[in-house]
């Protein structure tokens, strides 16, 4: 029974209606593609912008009631996950390199009479990741953060704060180092 949850997006009915909302809404999803995205396409809850690929192994999760934004002509890359609770937002033209995740929710654990994985998750508030940012390698970004437009998050961080606009960010939780110096013409 697990495995026919766990692998559904594989059988191509399925993958026939994938395609006809991809269509529809001029993105691109290469297989193959895990999680809820078909019954969050359905019921209006994810929304994909014009000219965004999704690569093989991505990953969207979302609870019953929660949302999902992607904006146009974004990327993400191999094994990108998404997990939302509530929202996840994300602006045109952002980049995540691979095996990166946003989530906008932690693990429960404070309850010693259930295992761990019966407690379910807690919000921690929604992301909101500005346009034209730029995530490294295996970047994580946790619940309630706010990441400013033409940001660029170095490889392995992790954005456990706010980040301003224009800025350069790495480490573990990520910091500012710098700020971006953009080319005039």
């Amino acid at each position: 029974m697990k495995r026919r949850w766990y692998e559904r997006n594989r059988r191509r009915r399925r993958r026939l209606r994938l395609d006809r909302h991809a269509a529809e809404g001029g993105f691109f999803i290469r297989y193959p593609i895990e999680g809820e995205v078909l019954e969050a396409l359905d019921s209006g809850r994810l929304e994909i912008g014009e000219g965004t690929l999704l690569e093989p192994g991505c990953w969207l999760t979302l609870s019953g009631e929660a949302r999902i934004r992607i904006g146009e002509g974004c990327f993400l890359n191999r094994n990108t996950m998404l997990a939302a609770l509530e929202l996840i937002e994300i602006g045109d033209h952002v980049m995540f390199a691979n095996n990166c995740f946003v989530g906008d929710a932690d693990h429960r654990y404070g309850d010693p009479t259930k295992p761990i994985t019966w407690q379910g998750f807690e919000p921690q508030g929604p992301v909101r990741i500005g346009s034209n940012c730029w995530f490294g390698v295996g970047c994580v970004v946790t619940g309630g953060v706010m990441i400013g437009e033409r940001c660029v998050i170095g490889a392995n961080s992790v954005v456990t704060r706010d980040l301003p606009a224009g800025v350069i960010a790495a480490g573990a939780p990520a910091k500012v180092i710098r700020e971006i110096e953009f080319r005039r013409p």
